[in-house]
């Protein structure tokens, strides 16, 4: 009996401390829409993305041209000059790639722009949440955006308008 008894006061002591924790949740794609310098700097980076991939796509071009162009005249081509023109379209087809891994490469340019645009955004946007928590006594924030496990949840733990506010974009 004392241990049964034990159990239900652990088991009552367990659920009166997950009640006492404060959740709340943001909708980071929401909050973001309604930042103008985050849809000014995706524009920005769609500009330069557009330019580059045209570039890009300007020196492949090319590469496909000069092989159209030795395949043509292959028949009148010496070995040595078959040669030259293998190396030179290699050589071309080998520039649009490291061109293409310079501007959209894991650490290319693309990458870089990003996080000098982005960065401070999230920061800004991260910051507003950390104040919000803190004047609320949320212990965790969820970002409904990016976790799929979220199946309902109810909106009024949703403090993404209050993010917002404290970034001074209040809606």
């Amino acid at each position: 009996m004392k241990k049964l008894t034990f159990a239900l006061l652990m088991m009552l002591a367990c659920t009166a401390g997950a009640y006492a924790q404060k959740f709340a949740l943001i909708d980071m794609e929401y909050i973001l829409k309604n930042v103008p310098a985050y849809e000014m700097a995706n524009e920005q980076l769609n500009q330069i993305s557009q330019r580059w991939q045209k570039e890009v796509e300007a020196k492949a071009a090319e590469a496909q041209t000069m092989y159209k162009n030795y395949q043509s005249d292959m028949v009148f081509l010496t070995d040595d000059q078959k040669a030259k023109k293998e190396e030179a379209i290699v050589a071309k087809e080998k520039e649009a790639s490291e061109l293409r891994y310079k501007y959209f490469g894991p650490e290319g340019e693309l990458y870089k722009k990003r996080q000098s645009l982005m960065q401070p955004i999230q920061d800004e946007v991260y910051n507003a949440v950390k104040k919000v928590s803190e004047e609320r006594g949320y212990q965790c924030v969820f970002d409904r955006a990016s976790s799929a496990n979220i199946i309902f949840a109810s909106p009024r733990i949703d403090v993404s308008n209050e993010v917002l506010a404290k970034m001074g974009y209040a809606k």
